[in-house]
């Protein structure tokens, strides 16, 4: 009997169906918050300095994001996560200290993020499947616009950030476990 390829599941005890997408509309929405603080804190920093319009530019797509999955949040009724309160200083502070570090800092920051963003935007929508279409569709449009974010962060020169190996491990680590904790509570 021919074995049949399997299929990406969901470990035991992993939400499905309603419950996964219910999930995923609740960590998007404190992905993209986040996303927006971390911008709002580098525009305070460089916001007047020659960054300052390709930061500007990404930050608008980020609110654009953050607003589609506002309107997720109350057409389904999905609970916002409870550490809302910490992406929003977290997110400012870390968007904030990468800039005073300087505008390649800043960048690097952004590539690390986008990168988590990547990984965790690729595994949704293989997880979403055929299901969820609007949903699985609108992931997948921010999630190409979150790369074209990388590759802006990359063409400033965010690789010549001091030490950018390092802090862009340390930021994609912190974005993992902020994922997987916003995914839960």
């Amino acid at each position: 009997m021919p074995i049949e390829p399997s299929l990406p599941r969901n470990l035991p005890g992993e939400p499905a169906g309603a419950k996964l997408s219910e999930r995923i509309v609740r960590v998007d929405h404190a992905g993209e918050y986040g996303a927006k603080r971390i911008y709002e804190g580098q525009l305070a920093v460089l916001g007047e300095t020659p960054s300052g319009d390709a930061i500007r530019a990404m930050a608008a797509g980020e609110a654009e994001h953050l607003a589609w999955f506002e309107r997720e949040i109350v057409a389904r009724g999905v609970r916002p996560t409870i550490l809302h309160p910490f992406w929003h200083v977290a997110g400012y502070a870390l968007g904030a200290a990468t800039a005073m570090m300087g505008p390649k800092t800043a960048m690097a920051c952004t590539v690390a993020v986008e990168e988590a963003i990547d990984e965790h935007y690729a595994a949704q929508e293989v997880a979403l499947g055929d299901s969820e279409p609007e949903l699985k569709q609108a992931i997948e449009k921010f999630h190409a616009e979150e790369l074209r974010h990388r590759d802006t962060a990359l063409s400033h020169e965010a690789e010549r950030a001091p030490g950018f190996q390092a802090m862009k491990l340390a930021i994609k680590t912190g974005c993992r476990a902020a994922i997987w904790l916003a995914e839960r509570v």
